[in-house]
């Protein structure tokens, strides 16, 4: 994870496209269902910044039984915060956003602040080192979306959002490549029970294994 004054965003998608020309500039994406389905919401143009795909989201909402009510989320490399925000839209009690770039932390807050989000918080911080200081088990859900192409990372981030996640929870992964729970230590005792593929986007979601 490159280390700098103005540090790449932690929810980056390297792998998800080429960058458009408008560096700086913004585009907006769209809630795709819940209380502010079709709200259009502002995300900046960073490097390799690349919000959740609408069919990926679409896709993964349909998988969770569209709405989350009550349940505690974590998206811990938020980036534009699509998740996050989607998850909220359909009835999250809460949702925490972790962010370190500082741009893209504060987007998230613009955006909060639009939708009046009091379910929503925004950490502007390392996402593992915040991660390593969670309790064990404190939320239903957490989506984990580190950037593509470092295995290393992928791996760290797996060791410390496993045991976050509650009984009966679900871990939502977006790598670059298939997620096998049999070559992950962090995974051992969790299956993969949905995946797919949305061109260089692999996209799996995970529950613990019944242990009877």
């Amino acid at each position: 994870m490159a280390r700098s004054s103005s540090p790449r965003p932690q929810g980056a998608r390297a792998a998800h496209g080429a960058q458009s020309g408008r560096a700086g500039g913004t585009h907006t994406i769209r809630i795709i269902g819940g209380d502010w389905k079709r709200t259009p919401l502002p995300v900046l143009d960073l490097e390799g910044l690349r919000p959740t795909p609408d069919r990926v989201r679409e896709t993964l909402f349909n998988w969770l039984g569209q709405r989350l009510d009550g349940q505690r989320c974590l998206d811990l490399f938020a980036g534009s915060g699509a998740l996050g925000f989607e998850a909220a839209s359909r009835g999250a009690q809460r949702v925490v956003m972790v962010e370190r770039n500082a741009r893209a932390a504060a987007q998230l807050r613009a955006n909060q602040a639009r939708l009046a989000a009091r379910t929503i918080e925004v950490a502007e911080a390392d996402a593992l080192r915040l991660a390593a200081n969670l309790a064990p088990g404190s939320f239903d859900v957490v989506f984990l979306d580190p950037p593509f192409g470092d295995a290393a990372l992928l791996a760290r981030s797996l060791e410390l959002a496993a045991p976050l996640v509650a009984p009966d929870g679900w871990l939502y992964v977006e790598s670059g490549e298939s997620v096998d729970p049999a070559v992950q230590p962090a995974l051992a005792g969790w299956a993969v029970v949905r995946e797919g593929k949305a061109g260089a986007v692999r996209y799996h979601l995970l529950q613990r294994e019944n242990e009877e």
